[in-house]
């Protein structure tokens, strides 16, 4: 655990800044699906604002305390694929009941990361379905950026310049001067909408959980389920293919944890990050692989400060037009991208399920109610074992009896 004089000799503005750009990133996202959930589920501006203010306090802490205890930059957020899921389930259900389901999901994925289970899955993928997994998941940011044009040709082609000048001059700042320009001509253009921002602390709202079966098997397990195969698996995924050896027991069960008490306000689950920490793992958060850990300390005192003033911060990133967000992103993932392809390359025993796994990640489906990221690897890993793993069975040796 490093030392409050080693977080500053080892701070950088690069670090800063792409802890700044996993919360934007994720503000100006995911917390769309967040939104759209609670508006459907008719929740009121108090309990939507309580529900913002757990996810971003639980991500702030989990992301605060795991960087700075594990040295390493570990970023956690709520679940994307989680939120999706609250989309169809939670206008039909009463809160407290989905209360109860979050806490029975929390209560699991605690017991698989204190059980180490989840460590003994992750050691047994191969690294180039891993490396492919989070290129798959990756790949559409990177083409998002070039299907924007379309819409902003003037901002998105500034950005993509801005880039390509800055790689080539001053690669380290390259993202942190692609946001500036970028923020700074949506503004002149009049492209932002601020007028709805309003700065106010938030007090959180408690909701008694209830229990209803119903509830635990309908939205409890599922999202149980889609959190550790669409958040977790990735995330570490993330982590390894960027040259962090760290165990993924400590960080399951402290965001589960996590998760556990703050359910009650609202919040449905706090997790490993996968696409915003892939912003923080690579050489533009730092040069130095060892001074990255700065960024995940930033990116959680960022959500602790946003999440004390509940939606308006929140209001003012989703503000931000959604080409910036998309060309922001995808620029600032190129490197992860290119790690991922090179992982997939460098892995030659395995490269064709590697491939598969790749494909069918990046197709972006959807079956059974579970994401691509857990049919790339569930799709993968057979590929791996048809054409990988050996089909004739060991021989059987017989003792040798003495003869009498």
């Amino acid at each position: 655990m490093p030392t409050f004089r080693q977080v500053r000799d080892d701070f950088s503005l690069s670090a800063l800044v792409a802890g700044f750009l996993a919360v934007l990133i994720s503000y100006a996202g995911p917390l769309v699906i967040v939104f759209q959930a609670a508006k459907l589920a008719n929740l009121s501006t108090e309990l939507t604002s309580s529900w913002i203010w757990a996810v971003s306090i639980g991500s702030g802490l989990t992301g605060l305390i795991l960087s700075w205890r594990l040295k390493t930059p570990i970023i956690t957020a709520w679940s994307t694929p989680g939120a999706a899921l609250l989309v169809v389930m939670l206008p039909g259900m009463p809160l407290p009941q989905a209360i109860g389901a979050y806490i029975v999901a929390s209560l699991a994925i605690t017991a698989i990361g204190l059980s180490g289970a989840f460590d003994k899955l992750i050691e047994r993928i191969p690294k180039g379905i891993a490396a492919a997994m989070l290129a798959g998941i990756l790949f559409h940011f990177g083409t998002n950026v070039f299907s924007s044009i379309n819409a902003s040709p003037a901002l998105v082609l500034l950005m993509v310049a801005t880039f390509l000048v800055f790689k080539r001059l001053q690669p380290r700042y390259a993202i942190a001067s692609v946001m500036l320009v970028g923020i700074a001509f949506a503004i002149a253009t009049g492209h932002t909408n601020l007028s709805q921002v309003q700065l106010a602390i938030v007090r959180p709202v408690f909701v008694t959980p209830e229990w209803s079966w119903h509830a635990v098997l309908s939205l409890g397990l599922p999202l149980a389920l889609v959190t550790l195969t669409g958040q977790y698996v990735p995330g570490m995924a993330v982590l390894r293919t960027s040259g962090y050896k760290v165990g993924a027991g400590s960080i399951v069960s402290t965001t589960g944890i996590a998760s556990l008490l703050l359910a009650p306000f609202g919040s449905h689950g706090v997790n490993l990050a996968a696409i915003t920490a892939a912003i923080c793992t690579g050489k533009e958060a730092h040069e130095d692989a060892d001074k990255r850990y700065v960024a995940g300390i930033a990116c959680g005192l960022i959500y602790i400060v946003i999440g004390t003033f509940g939606g308006a911060l929140a209001l003012l990133f989703s503000s931000l037009p959604k080409e910036l967000i998309a060309a922001l992103a995808g620029l600032a993932l190129i490197g992860a991208i290119t790690t991922g392809m090179v992982g997939v390359v460098n892995d030659e025993k395995n490269r064709d399920a590697s491939v598969v796994t790749f494909l069918v990640t990046a197709s972006g489906m959807s079956f059974l109610g579970l994401g691509a990221a857990f049919w790339g690897l569930v799709i993968g890993g057979l590929a791996y074992l048809v054409l990988h793993k050996s089909w004739q069975r060991p021989a059987l040796v017989m003792p040798k009896l003495d003869k009498a």
